[in-house]
């Protein structure tokens, strides 16, 4: 998208131009997104910043559009910066590829209308929770899905999830220490698929509770593997008791995949990845 008038800030007499960007990355390298002022871990945050403002030649500040915890992935990640830097988008990606580190990289960047907020315009985001369902655990990408060695009926797990959809109170499947203000959100849209010894769960919602999605993760798991009803995930719903709930899901099966903002911003930012289950892979 090229600015025009209407797509800058003027401080001071000082151009500002603010830019939309999609980050993809590898989660177990880091210690989650944010950047933390008192810990020596990498951040993803912290990362993205400092290679910003490297090819910026000023400091960089970065919006995301959803926060994510150590050793969880991402496909699709927004992030918004404003800038008095001009640059192309090629300039721009290949610059700040160069320096971030492995892990990391911007796939997509383009200067955006002033307005455009990463993370208070987003009106859905979606997840995918991957789990790999075999007997003997994965050598390979052992950090980036979760494995369940009992076999998992995925028909089961995706009837149960069915009860999850819509606008509910899911104090049952946020963790004992989330901060948000109200445990009330709306899922969108929820599945349950498999893809050879993958079983995925999507979920599309306006907006998470901490560690929501691996708390699902950690219901429809037990009934998958016919240890509780199906009923059993909208019972947990209705109680709203996060202490009669089940385990929390690890992190390495989770996925940040997709946002949705209005149509006018133009931000190509539909759920994708990661690539090893796209479904024409498994046709």
């Amino acid at each position: 998208m090229q600015i025009d008038s209407k797509e800058v800030v003027n401080t001071q007499d000082k151009v500002i131009v603010r830019n939309a960007a999609i980050v993809e990355y590898h989660g177990a390298h880091f210690h989650g997104w944010q950047r933390q002022k008192h810990h020596p871990e990498p951040t993803i945050q912290a990362a993205l910043e400092e290679a910003l403002s490297r090819v910026a030649n000023e400091p960089i500040a970065v919006t995301c559009a959803g926060r994510t915890d150590a050793g969880v992935h991402a496909s699709t990640q927004v992030i918004h910066f404003d800038t008095h830097a001009i640059r192309r988008p090629h300039n721009w990606m290949m610059g700040v590829n160069t320096y971030l580190p492995d892990g990391i990289a911007l796939r997509w960047i383009s200067e955006i209308d002033a307005s455009f907020h990463a993370r208070f315009g987003a009106t859905s985001r979606r997840y995918r929770y991957l789990i790999f369902n075999k007997e003997i655990k994965q050598g390979l990408m052992h950090d980036q899905l979760t494995w369940c060695k009992f076999p998992l009926d995925e028909h089961k797990m995706h009837e149960a999830a069915q009860s999850l959809l819509g606008k509910h109170d899911f104090t049952s499947y946020r963790a004992k220490d989330c901060q948000a203000k109200s445990p009330v959100r709306t899922i969108q849209d929820i599945s349950v698929r498999r893809y050879g010894d993958i079983v995925m769960i999507e979920v599309q919602a306006n907006a998470f509770l901490y560690h929501m999605i691996r708390n699902i993760a950690g219901v429809l798991m037990p009934i998958g593997m016919g240890r509780k009803p199906i009923e059993w995930s909208g019972e947990l719903l209705a109680q709203k008791n996060r202490a009669l709930g089940g385990v929390t899901a690890p992190s390495a099966g989770l996925y940040f995949v997709g946002v949705e903002y209005p149509a006018e911003f133009a931000i190509p930012s539909h759920a994708w990845g990661p690539v090893f289950v796209e479904p024409w892979l498994c046709k």
